[in-house]
């Protein structure tokens, strides 16, 4: 395994390169669905720093085994409201908020542990139905909103694009994306905004993930590239 991570580590040093960007500021997310415990421990010995988890549940049965581990929990899967409690215990950063209504619950329950709970906000970019997300029309409206939360802090956005075989047509999803975040930053330059930073594009995974650092992806989002297809 920890070839398979040196070699995915140098695809990101190029694809960094080629755009001039610098490689220390894109990070790996290791998609631990399905992956027992002791599969991501020899991921995090040969290199891996951020698991990332799909479902609450599968979560809270890895997380004693692992915690020990000098490691970020990143929740990347859809969240529902009435998991926000255990999702706040255990992760560092949770990609997927994309209701007001999930964020006041988020807040309540990181309130409870005296906690600010970073986030990203996922946008629906490719505008798909069979996915979550806002759309980038009602963007602004919800940062506005989330900002008030006293125990959020909006760390930036995460998209998932339509699927593609060819990485060069998910590009443009990507390239949106960047300017979104762009058009964010001006207006939180404008406005006395708290608790919003945009320095996070979560958006990537095994097959993309070289076209999505070239249009500014700060976390990529990899397991089929590091664990091998799942049943």
């Amino acid at each position: 395994m920890k070839e398979i991570i040196t070699e995915i580590k140098n695809r990101i040093f190029k694809a960094a390169a080629s755009c001039g960007r610098n490689p220390e500021n894109i990070r790996i997310v290791a998609v631990t669905k399905t992956v027992p415990a002791e599969r991501i421990r020899k991921a995090i010995e040969s290199g891996i720093q951020i698991i990332g988890e799909s479902y609450i549940q599968d979560a809270r049965e890895k997380y004693p085994l692992l915690f020990s581990n000098d490691v970020s929990w990143h929740f990347i899967g859809h969240l529902q409201t009435n998991k926000a409690k255990y999702a706040v215990k255990m992760f560092d950063l949770i990609h997927t908020v994309d209701s007001y209504k999930l964020a006041v619950e988020l807040d309540a329950q990181a309130k409870k542990i005296n906690k600010i709970q970073q986030i990203l906000i996922q946008v629906n970019i490719g505008k798909e139905k069979s996915k979550s997300g806002i759309t980038e029309e009602t963007t602004f409206d919800l940062l506005r909103k989330i900002s008030g939360l006293n125990n959020l802090f909006i760390k930036g956005l995460m998209v998932i694009p339509p699927f593609f075989d060819d990485p060069e047509r998910t590009r443009p999803y990507f390239a949106d994306t960047k300017i979104l975040r762009d058009r964010i930053k001006r207006f939180l330059d404008s406005e006395d905004i708290q608790n919003i930073r945009m320095d996070e594009l979560s958006m990537g995974m095994s097959g993309d993930f070289e076209a999505a650092i070239e249009e500014g992806a700060t976390l990529v989002r990899i397991g089929t590239g590091i664990f091998g297809e799942r049943e």
